[in-house]
């Protein structure tokens, strides 16, 4: 059975429009923009929640105004206080929304570290026009992925038609969703012989620093380390012991720990490092396809269906 009567949804993203709002909805659903900074209003009440994972000033306030469901327009919600949250509230956010342009970016890192790309463009005549470079390729290559959720999927999909050999960890056992992808069972087995190895986890307890000082031990030496997902899955300090004694040969990182990385921070002149500013979720139009991870459990909701991106607080995601 669906929801009756109109819901009202407290948005710290601002109003309908904001949110991309569908007309057909309009009449089901009332959109207050609530700022993120200062108390709430007096006396506002409200049924869903639509908000960051940064916690805003005014969020305790928020949730114990009748709010049953709270969605976060993110993938990642390592930064929600799931233990101040009321034990019954449904808990949704934004995962898949991202997995196609980080999925390219994953790819694009890792052609360009087979193929020595910026290195090989040249900008006058060589010594020897037609030096053999020994340019690398995917063909072949053994493809480590750690996280087998939306990205790490999406992900595998690109993967494979370059002819790698994929081999994908997740917490859960089950079968591959994705035809052509072994799935294995621990840290180590994944690492095994990886010529590529891609961090697409959840930042959880359990995860944090688990790529350290016993994970670089287990990979090939000269594997090339990606990290899409959170900084702080990477021991940043076993990272540089890794990278100096070849163990690792070149990191890929659009995720670091702290973020933004302090003025002077090592990663920045790193000759084995490959920096970006945790940007490979942007393509054109990135919020609305975020945003509509919203309206789809906001119709599942109103329509009394299963919400389909639900965060279980007891694992974090």
């Amino acid at each position: 059975m669906g929801v009756t009567g109109v819901v009202r949804v407290l948005s710290h993203l601002g109003g309908a429009a904001a949110l991309g709002l569908p007309d057909d909805l309009a009449g089901r659903v009332e959109i207050v923009a609530v700022s993120m900074h200062g108390p709430a209003p007096d006396g506002l009440t409200g049924d869903v929640l639509v908000t960051l994972p940064a916690w805003g000033e005014n969020t305790d306030e928020l949730l114990a105004r009748g709010v049953r469901w709270v969605h976060y327009v993110s993938t990642g919600v390592d930064r929600v206080q799931f233990d101040d949250m009321p034990p019954d509230l449904v808990i949704t956010n934004s995962r898949g929304a991202s997995a196609v342009p980080i999925s390219e970016w994953v790819l694009a890192v890792v052609l360009a570290a087979e193929k020595h790309l910026p290195e090989v463009w040249i900008h006058e005549p060589p010594a020897d026009w037609r030096a053999d470079s020994r340019l690398g390729t995917l063909h072949g290559r053994r493809l480590a992925i750690v996280g087998f959720g939306s990205i790490g999927r999406a992900i595998a999909e690109r993967a494979l038609p370059f002819g790698m050999e994929v081999r994908a960890l997740k917490r859960s056992d089950g079968p591959s969703l994705v035809a052509g992808v072994e799935m294995v069972r621990s840290l180590a087995e994944v690492l095994d012989g990886a010529d590529h190895v891609v961090i697409a986890a959840p930042l959880t307890t359990a995860t944090h620093r688990l790529i350290g000082a016993e994970a670089f031990a287990q990979m090939k030496p000269g594997a090339h380390l990606v990290n899409i997902a959170r900084g702080g899955l990477v021991d940043q300090d076993a990272l540089r012991v890794a990278l100096d004694d070849g163990t690792v040969a070149l990191a890929s990182l659009d995720a670091v720990e702290p973020e933004p990385l302090p003025e002077g921070h090592w990663l920045f002149t790193h000759p084995q490092v490959r920096l970006s500013a945790h940007d490979s979720w942007s393509w054109p139009g990135a919020y609305d396809v975020i945003l509509e991870r919203f309206v789809v459990n906001l119709r599942a909701y109103l329509d009394g269906d299963p919400l389909p991106d639900l965060v279980d607080p007891s694992v974090g995601y």
